[in-house]
């Protein structure tokens, strides 16, 4: 049960009801680090249903134990790429679902005194521009770390279909996000209200790498 959104046309916003139910318990500041990855990882899984929804598949001939018969596969690769290190609590999950995806993986940091995101490690499969790519990160604040990876992403070449992947974001980093790449869908389990004076989503769930690697 996915929603488009009436004043983000690049939004996606799930309502299913199990997603919220974990959505909720995820938020808890009590929700230990372990319980923590199990449903950041389980949510992920929900959501990817939806998400391949459209990979783009093809018939093959499938010998069951009595006949043959046309079956359906995907036609083209599918890349993970979480943006580190929170992104990767979420790789797990997809996994679990599109086991056939291959992982690359997005390093970025923000200068201090620019305040501009900048990367630090790139690495992707091979031929990554031959089918869709999966952007992943728990958090989308002000936006300025999606809009930077997915900048990275086309100019190095990643033309195929990019898709944005979060548990939680904020009207800052959706408006960012649609001015920046509009052509990039936004999948979430939740919009929520705004940021702090320092960046955080509120209500939000806190500092989403501190919670999944348990530090401060």
């Amino acid at each position: 049960m996915i929603a488009c959104h009436d004043r983000y046309p690049n939004l996606r916003v799930f309502e299913h009801p199990l997603l919220q139910h974990k959505l909720s318990k995820l938020r808890q500041r009590d929700t230990p680090s372990r319980q923590f990855r199990r449903l950041l990882n389980e949510i992920a899984a929900l959501m990817t249903y939806e998400i391949s929804a459209d990979l783009p598949t093809e018939t093959y001939e499938v010998e069951t134990p009595l006949e043959r018969c046309e079956g359906t596969r995907m036609s083209g690769p599918v890349t993970i790429v979480p943006i580190l290190r929170a992104g990767i609590g979420m790789t797990d999950g997809i996994l679990s679902v599109l086991s056939e995806a291959r992982t690359g993986h997005i390093g970025v940091y923000r200068n201090e005194e620019t305040l501009q995101p900048v990367s630090y490690y790139f690495k992707m499969p091979p031929e990554v521009a031959s089918g869709p790519v999966l952007l992943i990160d728990p958090m989308v604040a002000t936006g300025g770390s999606a809009s930077f990876a997915i900048t990275e992403l086309k100019e190095r070449g990643c033309v195929g279909k990019i898709k944005m992947v979060c548990l939680v974001a904020a009207p800052p980093g959706i408006e960012r996000l649609l001015e920046d790449h509009p052509d990039v869908p936004v999948y979430t389990a939740a919009l929520d209200r705004q940021l702090n004076d320092v960046g955080y989503i509120l209500p939000g769930l806190g500092d989403a790498g501190d919670r999944i690697f348990g530090t401060h």
